[in-house]
């Protein structure tokens, strides 16, 4: 059979798997299939995602030099690293690559190919480029900064003696990710500043899969690399139909035509855990879900109202009712499970107490106000439940769905007034959270660094300053200590109300084995799974 026609075969057998016979009774053995909402992915290129769906789908194309350590967020995987060292002045970082790694184009891995990819991911300057920038690297200084020191090894020149846990998991995200140099640089256009528009669509990794297609608002299909050193993915194809529709995915599920559905409600699995044939599985993540009340908005930037909304959201009702199974309530903003996180749970519904602070504040007819909601489900049905509490002391909520990527462009330009969604730690050190939540250096309209604080026009220069002494301490007990700290701060004077810690409940056919859902996003991987 000729190169063209097999070609031509394996393109009909996957329009036929994507949008093919009801009648099906299963997905072919050799096949993974999963329906996600995808509607949140906007990039491929990891020197911009920064979105739930993208960083999911990186960690599954690219090798980083460091892999994050659920058991132990203290000690990061080496991955692409092969060892590292610190100078005395704890200042300079010296990584040594592993020798014998391969793209998945065949091309070996090398010190150049991380030397680009960190110093590209500075110089884009794409909203996770802080992961990086919060080491002193910028795009004048990043190719003095970042120096190839040796045959196998490369050097970083930080700003200061940072806490090394902190280093390694930031060296850990998705920025961090290592790219092909020679094949980005050959394929981009000369116009195309590091390939990025080139990369967007498309991959060039040495992850344990490696890109077919991508159609967007359609389907990814993603095939094994071959060359990739860790274990071979035991599964010819792997799937991800972007199906934003829960109803729509249960169906699909119980009739066989996909293996494993992400975004199904609590009353769904519910019922289908009783199900013949389907399997249900609860995922702790470090996943938030918060209000963000943007600053410019003349009531939102009171005090006094900001504390009588935190009284105005029934969490319990909400967490117990409409989210059984996956979410709990949790009101700090670092998740369980991290240095230093608080667990208590300082605020309860309570319209009585809110209206009279409300009515000190002179407010007591209430007030108006918008709340930009992505067209999700989970999260519509939330934001139902905090209009509906927020009416009980006068505050007339009107809900504005979109798209992610509708919702978070408008986020991230600070035209919101109220934003509900969530948020998903970057890396496996308190830092990431508190980094972006207690931190806003420059509060301008121009500012290079859009942490969630400057989204919402929080001014804040002493709780950044105490946040950024924080991240220069070793020692465990007294960073764990300032994390506390920071987090009291925040939940009673912040912009922020942070309300649960997500559970994701995952259904699957009972011939799935080998998925893991990760506590964040990009330790999630598809080429563990197998089917029986």
């Amino acid at each position: 059979m000729t190169k063209s026609r097999r070609g031509s075969l394996f393109w009909l057998l996957v329009i036929w798997m994507l949008f093919g016979a009801a009648a099906q009774a299963e997905t072919p053995g050799n096949m993974f299939v999963m329906a996600k909402a995808l509607d949140d992915l906007i990039t491929l290129d990891p020197a911009e995602v920064f979105e739930f769906s993208g960083a999911e789908i990186i960690a599954n194309l690219y090798q980083r030099l460091f892999r994050p350590n659920p058991d132990d967020p203290s000690r990061p995987i080496a991955e692409v690293a092969e060892d590292w060292r610190t100078a005395d002045d704890g200042r300079t970082f010296v990584i040594k690559v592993r020798d014998g790694l391969r793209f998945a184009s065949g091309n070996p891995v090398t010190p150049a190919d991380v030397l680009f990819s960190l110093r590209r991911a500075v110089a884009l300057n794409k909203a996770p480029s802080f992961i990086l920038t919060q080491f002193g690297l910028t795009a004048d200084t990043v190719a003095d900064r970042i120096v190839r020191v040796s045959k196998n090894e490369i050097a970083l020149h930080l700003d200061q003696a940072y806490a090394p846990t902190l280093v390694l998991n930031a060296l850990s995200a998705g920025i961090a990710s290592v790219v092909e140099r020679d094949l980005i640089n050959a394929a981009a256009k000369p116009e195309d500043s590091w390939g990025h528009a080139w990369l967007r669509t498309r991959a060039a990794g040495g992850g344990p899969l490696t890109l077919r297609r991508w159609a967007p608002g359609e389907f990814l299909l993603l095939d094994p690399n071959p060359y990739f050193a860790g274990a071979q993915a035991k599964l010819e194809r792997f799937i991800v139909r972007d199906i934003r529709e829960p109803s729509t995915q249960r169906l699909m599920l119980v009739r066989g035509d996909i293996d494993m559905a992400r975004n199904l409600g609590p009353d769904q699995i519910v019922a289908l855990r009783s199900a013949p044939g389907i399997a249900v599985l609860t995922a702790r993540r470090a996943r938030l879900f918060y209000l963000g009340l943007n600053q410019r908005h003349p009531a939102l930037a009171q005090p006094d109202v900001r504390r009588a909304m935190r009284l105005l959201v029934d969490y319990e009702g909400i967490a117990n009712g409409l989210l059984s199974g996956r979410a709990s309530v949790h009101q700090s903003f670092l998740p369980n499970g991290f240095l230093g996180a608080l667990s208590d749970q300082p605020f309860q519904f309570d319209p009585p107490r809110a209206r009279r602070i409300l009515s000190d504040a002179g407010l007591g007819e209430g007030f108006s106000v918008t709340m930009d909601v992505r067209s999700d489900p989970i999260a519509l049905l939330i934001a139902q439940a905090i209009q509906a509490g927020m009416a009980e002391a006068g505050i007339a909520v009107e809900i504005l769905p979109g798209s992610g990527k509708q919702v978070l462009t408008k986020y991230r330009a600070r035209r919101h007034e109220i934003f509900i969604g969530q948020w998903g730690p970057d890396y496996l050190d308190p830092h990431t959270n508190a980094g972006t939540f207690a931190r806003n250096p420059d509060n301008g309209d121009e500012a290079a660094e859009r942490t969630l604080a400057w989204r919402n026009g929080w001014d804040i220069p002493a709780l950044t300053a105490r946040a950024e002494q924080a991240v220069l301490i070793a020692d465990s007990d007294r960073r764990a200590a300032i994390y506390a700290d920071l987090q009291h701060q925040v939940r009673e004077a912040s912009p922020f109300i942070v309300m649960f810690q997500e559970n994701e409940l995952i259904a699957m056919r009972d011939t799935v084995g080998g998925f893991t859902a990760g506590l964040t996003s990009d330790q999630t991987l598809y080429h563990r799974i197998e089917k029986r």
